[in-house]
């Protein structure tokens, strides 16, 4: 009997319990070699490439592309090359392969200590080891290895895994692209190019040659148009509408990737927040000439962070302890087709408007491409969501533990204010600051609030 080898799902350093096939590499019954691309998997933030554990055959996949994966569970099988140098079972590959360990086993083993990004020492069983610092929207654990896409060739198509991810997001079919990059590899540019121009389009059939000699024979097919719909049947009478009783369905879809993160981080922060919200409106009429809104909106919350530092803090429910940090990292929630991003601008407390901007531009263009680091989407110490840019004047923001606040800026608008001697028309910022009520007063907040929108009333 053949001896077989389980693989499970590895768990892919950034502290998430499942992940999506994208796509697999091999088909079963195909050799493969050690290290090898195996599959490409989505988790919350990026595609990553896992390699082969095994140098042999394909004996089983489990699951098609689309299918979420939990960390630990079975995500193929091989029967190894007895001839063929194996990676040993002990040799560490940077990734646990295993099934998930019980609590009884995990406290059975002995703890291992090894060293930490700040320098000192971590204990891989124990209270030391390494907890959440941040999300996609609040609740990515940051990890130590790193991956490195490499571009494989599948189906004739060198690119690399985020590549292919966009191709399928945008419905460019990749193998009609050409490749730009060296050896002919398809670049992310390439399939936005495809896209723009639609030379590419997933589903389209490649324009059909017709022969000269076929001459005025052969008239053109045209796309027959779709029946409209009405209200009476082609035999004139009324169509019969379903009875009141019969409710109005759909196709359930299953959340993947940032969305599935998404709803379990705002699940939890509901659960464990005690939010409040003030709202009040930022009078802009003294600003002089043409400014970065957001670029301001950024000075005003460090300006009301030094003066109230209780609110650019972070707080544990569980031990009560509030940690007050003297530096600003601000987390910019960034809406994207796949879900919400919170990248962190680090250092805002230093940064110029250019600095700021800079800053920012970068920020959503990694988010854009899916290239973010996960250590820039953790560990910031206060949120800022700009949804004014789209529509809506106030808001009640979820704050995501362990950040104490969030500030929501909303629709600019053109108010009548009332003024010494009449009335007047001024150009007004509604903000709305959200704030757990278990880490800092009423009072604090106010005071904040007030803070930040006296620095947006000064001209400049």
């Amino acid at each position: 009997m053949a001896n077989i080898k389980t693989f499970y799902l590895p768990d892919l350093g950034e502290g998430l319990p499942d992940a999506t096939i994208v796509e697999w590499h091999v088909k079963e019954g195909d050799q493969i070699k050690l290290d090898a691309p195996l599959v490409s998997m989505e988790t919350a933030k990026a595609v990553v490439d896992v390699p082969s554990p095994y140098t042999g055959k394909v004996a089983k996949l489990h699951g098609a592309a689309g299918d979420v994966i939990e960390t630990g569970a079975a995500l193929a099988e091989f029967e190894p090359d007895p001839n063929a140098k194996q990676r040993a079972e002990a040799e560490s590959t940077g990734h646990h392969h295993g099934p998930k360990k019980t609590a009884a086993a995990a406290a059975a083993e002995p703890k291992k200590v090894s060293a930490s990004d700040e320098g000192g020492v971590i204990e891989a069983n124990g209270k030391a080891e390494r907890e959440d610092e941040g999300t996609v929207v609040g609740a990515m654990v940051s990890g130590s290895h790193v991956h490195v896409e490499q571009a494989s060739s599948v189906g004739g198509v060198k690119a690399v895994p985020a590549v292919r991810a966009l191709a399928k997001k945008l419905k460019v079919d990749i193998t009609r692209v050409r490749g730009t990059g060296a050896d002919g590899v398809v670049t992310m540019q390439d399939v936005k190019n495809a896209a723009a121009n639609g030379s590419a389009a997933l589903g389209a059939a490649p324009p059909r040659e017709v022969p000269a000699s076929a001459g005025r024979h052969l008239a053109p097919e045209l796309p027959q148009p779709e029946p409209a719909r009405t209200a009476v049947s082609l035999a004139g009478k009324p169509v019969r509408t379903a009875p009141p009783s019969v409710q109005a369905s759909g196709q359930p879809e299953q959340l993947k990737g940032v969305r599935r993160n998404m709803a379990r981080v705002m699940a939890e922060a509901h659960a464990n927040v005690v939010p409040t919200t003030l709202v009040d409106d930022a009078d802009l009429h003294a600003w002089i000439g043409k400014q970065d809104i957001t670029a301001r909106l950024i000075r005003a919350i460090v300006a009301a962070c030094k003066a109230v530092p209780a609110l650019n803090a972070w707080f544990d429910g569980k031990n009560l302890t509030r940690t007050l940090h003297p530096h600003v990292d601000i987390g910019i929630a960034v809406d994207t087709e796949d879900g919400l991003f919170v990248p962190a601008l680090r250092n805002a407390d230093v940064l110029d408007g250019n600095g700021i901007r800079a800053g920012i531009k970068r920020l959503r263009a990694q988010v854009e491409e899916r290239t973010i680091p996960a250590s820039e989407l953790s560990g910031y110490t206060i949120s800022l969501s700009n949804f004014g840019m789209f529509a809506g004047r106030y808001a009640t923001p979820v704050v995501v533990p362990p950040c104490v606040a969030i500030i929501g800026a909303g629709k600019l608008s053109h108010d009548v204010v009332a003024v010494m001697g009449g009335i007047e028309v001024h150009r007004r910022m509604p903000i709305s600051l959200t704030f757990d009520h278990r880490a800092a007063t009423g009072g604090e907040a106010a005071r904040f609030l007030k803070a930040l929108l006296d620095d947006l009333s000064l001209p400049n």
